[in-house]
């Protein structure tokens, strides 16, 4: 873990300390991933907005646990239009685990993003998934050992930055696949005017993705204005009807009103 720890919020800490603990896998993994670009352009191409949508049974800035079981949930989503799906493997402070991850990733066609708090090269064997997050505060001067690590074994790592700085390390480290969250993961404070600070900077050749705060279409739309490519979005799906909260999503405007 690099040095700024001392500046995440306590719970992000926590969630840190349990990574640390937690085993890799034996051996390096071989994975044969769905193509996150390709479901992104299938979607665009039928004029809908790429939504990735998350199973997320819980997390420390949400309220109570769903129990529904997550690939009833994950179905739902695929059928709401998502055009990839993230699961959580984080079992401590999100509920998630391996097995979910496995058995949603066996029961749908679309690609499926790994969401945990990796730290060392050997929690990329875990599991098989398309998609894998490394989050560039967390990673420091390993993120570019940690990117070339994941595409060696198949996966398409996402990268996850909030700074403008972090940007410029995950495009240093070769990342093709960057989101921006717009979560402080310091004070936890949530900003959409985050990924609209970074984006300008953001080379074309990037698929660019837009996580947290998007709790409205209309948040989708000042998204995909922004320049976002696609958007991960959890809580906002998860509260009520899977199905219907993800079509709400994908069917949103592209363009704001005052850009017509």
């Amino acid at each position: 873990m690099n040095d700024t720890v001392a500046s995440l919020a306590p719970a992000v800490q926590d969630i840190l300390t349990s990574a640390e603990q937690r085993p890799g896998g034996a051996e390096p993994l071989s994975v044969r991933a769905r193509s996150l670009d390709d479901a992104f352009e299938a979607v665009r191409s039928d004029g809908r907005i790429p939504v990735i949508a998350e199973v997320k049974p819980t997390s420390p800035t949400t309220e109570g646990t769903n129990e529904d079981d997550p690939v009833t949930l994950a179905k739902s989503m695929v059928a709401g239009g998502a055009a990839a799906l993230s699961v959580l493997t984080e079992p401590d402070h999100f509920g998630g685990s391996i097995e979910n991850l496995e058995r949603i990733r066996a029961a749908v066609d679309v690609p499926v993003l790994r969401k945990d708090f990796i730290l060392r090269e050997d929690q990329l064997d875990l599991v098989e998934s398309d998609v894998i997050l490394l989050i560039a505060r967390f990673l420091g001067d390993d993120l570019e050992s940690l990117v070339a690590e994941a595409e060696s074994r198949g996966f398409q790592p996402l990268v996850e930055v909030h700074t403008a700085a972090e940007l410029e390390a995950a495009l240093t480290a070769g990342a093709t696949l960057i989101g921006v969250n717009n979560r402080d993961l310091g004070q936890l404070v949530v900003d959409l005017e985050t990924f609209e600070s970074i984006a300008p900077d953001v080379p074309d050749t990037v698929t660019l993705i837009a996580e947290s705060g998007i709790t409205t279409p209309k948040d989708a739309t000042r998204m995909v204005s922004a320049g976002a490519d696609g958007l991960l979005i959890g809580t906002a799906i998860m509260d009520g009807d899977p199905e219907t909260n993800t079509r709400a999503f994908t069917t949103a405007p592209q363009t704001l009103d005052n850009e017509h």
